[in-house]
C-alpha cells in the first residue's frame, strides 16, 4: 500500500487549504484512512479518520466545524478540506491508512507528510 499526500503550503489564518491523499495498493474494500497532525514540539495527533465500506467520518475536537473528510473512490483519494485555519493548525500533515474501519485508528500504512503552515 502506498499513500501519496499533496496539498500543503502556506496560508494566511482564516484561509483554506485541502489536503489529498492518494492511496493504491489496496486489495481490499474494508480499510480505512485517517489524517494526523504533528506540530513542533507535540505529540502526534489524530484529526479526522474516513472509513471506505461504510463512509462514516470522525473529526477531532480542535477541528470539528473547520475541516471536512471525503472520499473519491474513482480516483482513490482521500481529502481534507481544511477552512477557517488558525495558527495553531501548522503542523506537519500524515496520511495513514489500515484494513478495517476507523477504530482503531488505522496506522499500518503512513504517507510522506505534508506541511501546512498557517501565517498570522
Amino acid at each position: 500500500v502506498q499513500l501519496v499526500e499533496s496539498g500543503g503550503g502556506l496560508v494566511q489564518a482564516g484561509g483554506s487549504l485541502r489536503l489529498s491523499c492518494a492511496a493504491s495498493g489496496f486489495t481490499s474494500d474494508d480499510f480505512a484512512i485517517a489524517w494526523f497532525r504533528q506540530a513542533p514540539g507535540k505529540e502526534r495527533e489524530g484529526v479526522s479518520c474516513i472509513s471506505n465500506s461504510d463512509g462514516r467520518t470522525y473529526y477531532a475536537d480542535s477541528v470539528k466545524g473547520r475541516f471536512t473528510i471525503s472520499s473519491d473512490n474513482a480516483k482513490n483519494t482521500v481529502y481534507l478540506q481544511m477552512n477557517s485555519l488558525n495558527t495553531e493548525d501548522t503542523a506537519v500533515y500524515y496520511c495513514s491508512a489500515g484494513l478495517g474501519n476507523c477504530w482503531p485508528t488505522p496506522e499500518d500504512y503512513w504517507g510522506q507528510g505534508t506541511q501546512v503552515t498557517v501565517s498570522s
